[in-house]
């Protein structure tokens, strides 16, 4: 939270500095908004991403009127999608966007193409021309990059498969920005002639820009740094990083492209470099600063003055672009053998318009596609989507529960028998299932999560869905015909209510548990556990006697002093066990001085 406002205080700056002096005002004015709006929505469970759409609307001309051209922060705050865009190709090496090159190309046109073909009649229906209906349907189609990836990254799903598809989708979107522009040129009035060549020259110029890219990328950025990094100080290597983001971008636009789509391919480009986590760093505080000051600007740029005047016409044309896309999107997701929870995330969370529209809309003005008053409804309808986003997450959220996940190919434990229950396959778990079955011992394995099952069947190994936390699941899974129970599952409190309910019903069966912590091994010895272990116990000891023998220390002391330490943790533990004894015995009989007695 202090953080975003810290990201509003620099994002102020960047503004006065822009409009071409130190207005201290303006500053502070960005400041407080944020310090109101931000950690208020937060607090509600509203999201950052609300808090500054209602902040610039405050402040914005349809609010207290401190800012009259919204425009002009939002154009300077755009650099937050590009370098948001730019840290995301650091993730993506080349070969991990080659294994996408299905899900940007085969999905991504897939509900880009659908989503336009459904989209562009809604205009049509309302009356309007073929070609302004066009460019509004397509606008609509370009989803927010700026809210989905700020919603994919506070939800920590950037890194998950859904979360990959939905990235692959938005980069094909910022690709089909190109053709677009290209066919509005085309669809200007008089623009049939004089586009074809014109069309030829800028696909040329298109490739030459991406090219030239590359080459830089591949022969010229790497040996940059290092230089760098052998001469120059902390702060020329910031400036290089921007530089290279900046001078990326500007050069995708030069060649008719997205700003984003240079900086994310000069991301690429740097992935597998040496240098890709201080460029990382160097470059994050200033995305987050500018991502803030672009939400700002884009609840500022709300005009409700256009929406009051064309209310039916922006609440008409809110609901149909939103429903129709979220139904092309469900159905594309659902085709493509999304589970159900992820068709219905995917809908809600790209069914707004984006930034790109905005560039769309523009330029179709200044073709003569649309009119001044029709940019102005189509711009409010894109912001209102934008604004609505939040809400609908946070009501997908309350309305579908977290752990709803797909079962496909999943099979419930039933009638089960071997001579080891494992409860639990994770990263435990499939340790721990080596050398049982490499003796030749027969293993039950059941998890509660369906992607750990299909993960592990591409594998050879057949692991059963099932709650080691209910009854009826042990007894399906074999608990009482086996000769050992390993609960090996991540989550303390499921640990333990399992080790309640197999030691009350099935007594006689040995049960080795994996710890969370210390506490929680006290806890399990004293449900009369047979074996627990911390899961980071013996690993610590081991990277602390390397780290011994890495700083001098002979290999046999080394092993003497970790052994000791050992030892110690052992007896400590031990007296930690008859003192929680000791003091369960005491709650019961209520005798005070039983601690002086063993």
């Amino acid at each position: 939270m202090a953080t975003e406002v810290t990201e509003a205080a620099h994002a102020a700056e960047s503004v006065a500095q822009h409009a071409g002096g130190a207005d201290f005002t303006a500053v502070a004015i960005l400041l407080a908004a944020a310090v109101i709006a931000v950690p208020l929505f937060r607090r509600i469970g509203l999201g950052s991403v609300l808090g500054y759409l209602a902040a610039g609307l405050a402040i914005g001309p349809s609010g207290f009127g401190f800012f009259d051209d919204p425009q002009s922060v939002i154009h300077v705050a755009e650099l937050g999608v590009v370098l948001f865009l730019f840290i995301i190709g650091l993730e993506m090496q080349p070969s991990r966007l080659w294994a996408m090159r299905g899900e940007i190309f085969g999905l991504g046109l897939m509900q880009v193409g659908l989503a336009m073909a459904t989209l562009v009649w809604v205009g049509i229906l309302l009356g309007y021309p073929t070609s302004a209906s066009f460019v509004a349907g397509a606008g609509f189609v370009l989803t927010s990059t700026a809210i989905v990836m700020q919603i994919l990254d506070e939800r920590g799903e950037l890194a998950q498969p859904k979360g990959r598809r939905m990235v692959a989708i938005l980069l094909f979107e910022d690709l089909a920005i190109v053709p677009l522009l290209a066919l509005v040129a085309f669809l200007a009035p008089g623009g049939e002639e004089a586009t074809l060549a014109d069309r030829f020259i800028s696909v040329g110029i298109g490739i030459a820009a991406i090219v030239t890219l590359v080459l830089i990328g591949r022969y010229l950025l790497d040996p940059m740094f290092r230089i760098l990094a052998r001469f120059g100080a902390r702060e020329v290597m910031t400036a290089a990083a921007l530089l290279v983001v900046l001078g990326a971008a500007l050069l995708m636009q030069a060649g008719g492209m997205s700003m984003a789509m240079g900086a994310f391919l000069a991301g690429v480009l740097l992935s597998e470099s040496s240098f890709r986590h201080q460029l990382e760093a160097d470059v994050e505080p200033f995305r987050g600063l500018l991502l803030g000051l672009f939400f700002l600007g884009v609840g500022m740029a709300l005009d409700l003055n256009v929406i009051a005047a064309n209310w039916d016409i922006v609440l008409i044309s809110v609901l149909a672009y939103m429903l129709l896309k979220m139904l092309v999107i469900y159905l594309v997701a659902r085709f493509t053998h999304a589970s159900r929870s992820e068709a219905i995330e995917r809908a809600i969370m790209m069914a707004q318009g984006g930034e790109f529209a905005f560039v769309l809309y523009s330029t179709a003005t200044q073709f003569g596609i649309l009119t001044p008053e029709w940019n102005a409804t189509l711009t409010a309808i894109i912001i209102v989507s934008m604004v609505l986003t939040p809400f609908m997450i946070m009501l997908l959220d309350r309305v579908m529960p977290k752990g709803a996940v797909s079962m496909d190919g999943v099979e419930v434990a039933h009638d089960l028998e071997a001579s080891v229950l494992l409860i639990g396959f994770g990263r435990v778990g499939q340790i721990v299932s080596q050398p049982l079955l490499a003796r030749g011992h027969s293993i039950s394995l059941i998890d509660s999560d369906p992607e750990v099952i299909r993960e592990a069947e591409n594998f050879g190994f057949k692991v059963w869905y099932g709650d080691g936390s209910r009854l009826d699941i042990l007894h399906a899974a074999g608990a009482a015909k086996a000769s050992l129970i390993v609960v090996a599952i991540d989550n303390k409190e499921a640990t333990t209510k399992i080790v309640e309910l197999v030691k009350e019903e099935f007594p006689l069966v040995p049960v080795i548990v994996r710890a969370f912590d210390r506490e929680h091994a006290l806890e399990l010895t004293a449900l009369n556990v047979d074996y627990q272990m911390r899961e980071t116990l013996m690993s610590s000891f081991e990277i602390g006697r390397e780290a011994l023998l890495r700083l001098g220390e002979d290999p046999e002391d080394a092993d003497d002093l970790i052994k000791d330490m050992q030892s110690r943790d052992a007896d400590r533990f031990a007296l930690e066990c008859v003192s929680g004894l000791q003091a369960g015995v005491t709650m019961l009989i209520g005798n005070k001085d039983i601690k002086n007695h063993p």
